[in-house]
């Protein structure tokens, strides 16, 4: 590979950032991204697999729990309005990557599993 090629050493800092690699351009694969320069092909960038999105530690139930308290109580004593909030703060910090999490979630608010799907709905 090229190291001392300037598009190598312009965007060695990028790739690092990015975790990819830099692979010699003869060596590419069909979903590495191939720079050429002067229209000949100089290095190829590796990306590296995408990383499965963490699960929240402490579950379902922690992250309930967190909740009810930022809503200042038991999230079955909750208004309407409030619920609707509390599903769209359980979604963003992942609670429904969980198995069976909206069954949990239901049970927790005192509604069914078809209404914590339709206040996902609702707020994409």
């Amino acid at each position: 590979m090229p190291e001392q090629h300037p598009l190598v050493q312009a965007i060695a800092p990028l790739v690092e950032r990015l975790d990819a690699q830099l692979v010699d351009a003869a060596e590419a694969r069909a979903d590495d991204v191939t720079l050429e320069w002067d229209g000949k092909p100089v290095v190829a960038v590796r990306l590296s697999p995408p990383k499965a999105p963490e699960k929240p530690e402490g579950g379902v139930q922690s992250l309930l729990a967190g909740v009810a308290e930022e809503l200042g109580g038991p999230l079955r004593d909750l208004s309407r309005h409030d619920k609707q909030q509390a599903v769209l703060l359980l979604e963003a910090r992942g609670a429904f990557e969980y198995r069976k999490s909206a069954e949990i979630v239901a049970e927790a608010l005192g509604v069914t599993r078809f209404t914590v799907y339709n206040y996902l709905n609702r707020a994409r």
